[in-house]
């Protein structure tokens, strides 16, 4: 589910907000993910929405991990950080191909193993700021499979033409 194609303004709003420390946006952002059609009943039938989580190193450059924040703004009561781990830096998505993009991802997210039971038979809203391939939401949504949810949304903002 996007609610907008990735190209202007739209594109300049969200480097905004993830590159340049802009956290402001995350409201505006979510507010446009809230009118995108089948997003309101997606959240309302979600019992956890879960963002793409960063590595340590790259939210140490951010400051901030950007699908937290729009997480938080379309489900406060839903969001966690907690359950979904990225397990290792891996190099930027932007200028890989599909096929380098998965196996960039190899082993790079898990479920934190004391809270399984939390998402046994679950509904999961999956939330990242653009997709382009799919990769991530895609390798994501395995872990968060394999750890036994029953049915996974991916929501974004934003998604590239290809």
């Amino acid at each position: 589910m996007a609610a907008v194609d990735y190209g202007y303004p739209w594109a300049h709003a969200i480097a905004q907000f993830k590159f340049q420390g802009d956290p402001g946006w995350a409201s505006a952002l979510a507010a446009l993910l809230h009118r995108t059609p089948q997003a309101t009943q997606a959240l309302a039938a979600a019992d956890w929405v879960l963002p793409i989580p960063l590595s340590r190193q790259r939210l140490q450059e951010r400051g901030f991990n950007q699908a937290l924040l729009l997480a938080r703004q379309l489900a406060p009561d839903k969001s966690s950080a907690a359950l979904l781990l990225r397990l290792q830096h891996t190099r930027a998505q932007s200028r890989l191909t599909r096929t380098q993009r998965l196996h960039n991802l190899d082993d790079a997210f898990a479920v934190e193993p004391l809270q399984l039971a939390h998402l046994q038979g679950k509904k999961i809203v999956l939330v990242d700021d653009v997709m382009t391939t799919g990769a991530t939401l895609h390798t994501a949504a395995l872990a968060l499979r394999q750890a036994g949810a029953q049915h996974i949304t991916a929501m974004v903002v934003a998604r590239t033409a290809h």
